[in-house]
């Protein structure tokens, strides 16, 4: 099922929710009680795909800024980041762009839905982007993680890995030199 037999929406202060229901309690409850206050306070904006024969909302994900910022205790790490971007342009930080939530109905699970919103995402920040925005950033559930590896993604740091969460992040530039290939 592709992303494009949807609505695509971003949540507004005055939305009336349609059903929605994640395998994750969560996620189910960040979109109807938490999503609405982000977004009234300039911390995350959500984004809904609907289906309008349905009246369910089928997927959402938020989005808020970040940064990849230097840590002297990953110093490995970072270098070889820094192979990645021309010596004139190192910095210690470069923005990126956090997925604070994604989700998808267990109405619509095992479709691809998840890996085509985080191409949409990719392309988002990619192709007319308003912003500079080197990276996507995302503080993955454990359970989360091959997801996430599986579409491109890659560890911060070993340090984190016994926890509920791994901070993970992309790489947007090789992503957006092959689609302009």
């Amino acid at each position: 099922m592709s992303l494009s037999s949807f609505e695509f929406l971003p949540l507004t202060e005055d939305f009336e929710f349609l059903p929605f229901h994640s395998k994750d309690k969560d996620l189910n409850d960040f979109l109807f009680d938490d999503a609405k206050r982000y977004l009234a306070e300039l911390m995350a904006v959500t984004y809904l795909f609907i289906d309008p024969q349905a009246q369910k909302t089928v997927a959402y994900f938020s989005l808020l800024n970040d940064k990849v910022a230097y840590d002297p205790e990953e110093r490995s790490f970072w270098n070889r980041l820094n192979r990645k971007i021309s010596n004139r342009k190192r910095r210690k930080t470069y923005p990126s762009v956090k997925i604070g939530r994604l989700a998808v109905s267990e109405d619509y699970s095992g479709q691809g839905i998840g890996c085509e919103i985080l191409n949409f995402i990719k392309h988002a920040f990619t192709h007319g982007n308003r912003t500079g925005c080197r990276f996507i950033t995302v503080d993955a559930y454990a359970a989360a993680t091959d997801f996430y590896i599986k579409n491109g993604f890659d560890f911060f740091t070993k340090k984190d890995r016994n926890d509920a969460t791994r901070l993970m992040y992309f790489d947007l530039k090789p992503f957006k030199d092959a689609l302009d290939k």
